[in-house]
């Protein structure tokens, strides 16, 4: 008789028989951490952290000024001082030559500026330093500038009167490559396998605990081994690199182009209130900051150059002095935007003591529109020599101009034909701003028909308006730039303005300048320049005030 079987269970076979006792698996034992390996980790990412963090706040800023004096505070904390200053004089002779410091008053920088260009550790000063090694040097150190046998006595004249024992320059050129390391996170070598075949070594843990890092005040991580100590690029002649590697550039460097200034830029200097020199680590690190700080600072001389032209463009194309009319004073206000706008004004004497007053605007920014706006202000003055003496003639001969030479424009335009001696104004507007109307009686906005800008109708057309200003009253024509910088609704800024113009005080009724600036001021409390940074302001507005007042 055969034996019974035991029952089969689904998932288990039951022929194989069950081990007897479980045995935990054999774990390998860990192998002991490199605390020299740890340290140095720790240190580059401490000071590539630091690098992060001073050039993210670099970058915010918008203006050379604001970048200037933010390399000045970040370098002062890489290199532990508490003044100093950065000379801008660039290669290429274009300028802007600026000198901008830090605890340091304008006349203290003055005295700065006689020390002789050979002697001094500051700024644009380093083009006459000496070369070595085959290139100009990339820092300038005087640790104790008092006993210093062959420096100029100037310079120790200088020293001692400002208070300051030494000082440490670096030059700004954003396309030189800081000695020692390529900028980045690639600069750092993968470590190389160590004796004990883990691969996380590179010598033994006393190699790296015999030379520690000085600490850099205000630089986290300050106690640790540093970028400065990691293998260097090959061919700079320091180091202990066998293998070829190329040293990548930042990326600002590479976002510059070819269009911006070539060649060092200048320099900056940190002086110190007692001798001392910065550790070779805090020379790296300032190093690598000043050479991201070059490249920012060239891209923002560049769109400073860039700007500077295009406002100087704009101010040529635009009258260079207003005429003298009997019977009627002006004066005129015009703040161009910060891209360069294409608003104009014009004021032009006519035939039979007549005066020809016109303020438009074509659509768009830059210089394409600055150059349709000088084309168009010269056709408008053609127009007015030849028909001024009926607006609506001229604005009709302006508005077929631009449908045949400009298509893809629009314009607005506002032209008034005055005669000063019986004070009468004729005028037509073309989808621009009415003009104020304003005295000690009446503040009041002319009305004019509502009509289409230029260029947007196949045929534009809109009757005059005739206004008779008594004496003593004065005429606004502004441009909507004007009421877009107050940040504003159109209707309430349209209030501001009527409200400014009725509460000028008698002293500025008579006087149409101090009334422009009295109009400025109330509509615009921060002025012009700060509406630009207004976050709901239009920065790209241009501002024009034309003021007539009639005696």
């Amino acid at each position: 008789m055969n034996a019974p079987h035991a029952p089969k269970v689904a998932g288990i076979d039951p022929s194989l028989p069950s081990p007897t006792q479980t045995a935990d698996p054999v774990t390998p034992p860990l192998a002991a951490p490199n605390t020299g390996v740890q340290d140095r980790l720790a240190g580059w990412v401490s000071d590539l952290t630091t690098l992060h963090e001073l050039t993210e706040r670099l970058v915010r800023t918008g203006s050379l000024d604001e970048a200037l004096r933010e390399l000045l505070r970040a370098g002062a904390s890489l290199v532990g001082a508490r003044r100093g200053l950065v000379a801008l004089e660039p290669a290429d002779g274009l300028g802007p030559v600026i000198t901008v410091g830090l605890g340091l008053g304008h006349a203290d920088l003055g005295q700065i500026e006689t020390i002789p260009r050979d002697s001094a550790s500051a700024g644009h000063l380093l083009d006459g330093l000496p070369e070595a090694g085959g290139e100009r040097r990339a820092d300038v150190t005087h640790p104790d500038i008092a006993s210093e046998a062959d420096l100029d006595p100037r310079h120790r004249e200088v020293a001692a009167r400002l208070g300051f024992s030494a000082s440490y320059a670096v030059p700004l050129d954003p396309f030189r490559a800081t000695p020692g390391t390529a900028p980045g996170l690639s600069a750092i070598p993968a470590p190389a396998p160590g004796a004990d075949g883990s691969g996380t070594g590179t010598g033994s843990p006393a190699d790296a605990g015999d030379h520690p890092a000085p600490g850099v005040p205000g630089v986290p991580g300050s106690g640790t081994t540093s970028v400065a100590d990691a293998p260097s690029v090959p061919g700079t002649g320091q180091g202990r690199d066998t293998a070829p590697a190329t040293a990548p550039s930042s990326g600002l460097t590479a976002a510059m182009g070819a269009g911006g200034p070539s060649g060092r830029l200048g320099g900056a200097a940190w002086l110190y209130d007692e001798p001392a020199e910065p550790a070779e680590r805090q020379r790296h690190l300032v190093g690598l900051y000043c050479q991201y700080a070059a490249a920012h600072i060239a891209r923002l001389i560049e769109l400073s150059r860039a700007r500077a032209a295009v406002t100087t463009v704009q101010e040529e194309l635009l009258p260079t002095r207003l005429p003298r009319v009997p019977g009627v004073r002006l004066a005129v206000r015009h703040h161009p935007g910060p891209r360069g706008g294409g608003d104009w004004y014009d004021a032009l004497p006519l035939p039979d003591g007549a005066l020809g007053l016109s303020v438009g605007g074509v659509s768009g920014s830059g210089p394409s529109a600055v150059v349709a706006m000088g084309r168009l202000r010269a056709s408008l003055r053609a127009y007015a020599v030849m028909e001024g003496e009926d607006p609506v003639a001229v604005l009709s001969d302006l508005e077929l101009l631009l449908r045949l030479t400009e298509p893809a424009r629009s314009a607005t335009a506002l032209f008034a034909y005055c005669e000063p001696g019986t004070r009468k104004v004729v005028l037509a507007g073309a989808g621009h701003c009415p003009p104020l109307l304003t005295g000690e009686r009446r503040t009041e906005f002319v009305e004019t028909t509502l009509s289409a800008p230029l260029g947007m109708l196949s045929c534009w057309e809109a009757p005059s308006v005739e206004v008779a200003p008594s004496s003593g009253e004065t005429l606004l024509f502004y441009s909507d730039g004007l009421l877009h910088r107050t940040g504003e609704p159109m209707d309430r800024a349209f209030a501001r303005l009527h409200t400014a113009a009725a509460s000028a005080p008698k002293s500025v009724r008579g006087d149409p300048d101090a009334f422009a600036d009295h109009v400025l001021r109330t509509v615009l409390p921060d002025g012009p320049a700060a509406s630009v940074g207004r976050p709901s302001a239009d920065s790209t507005e241009d501002l024009v005030l034309l003021v007539a007042h009639f005696d």
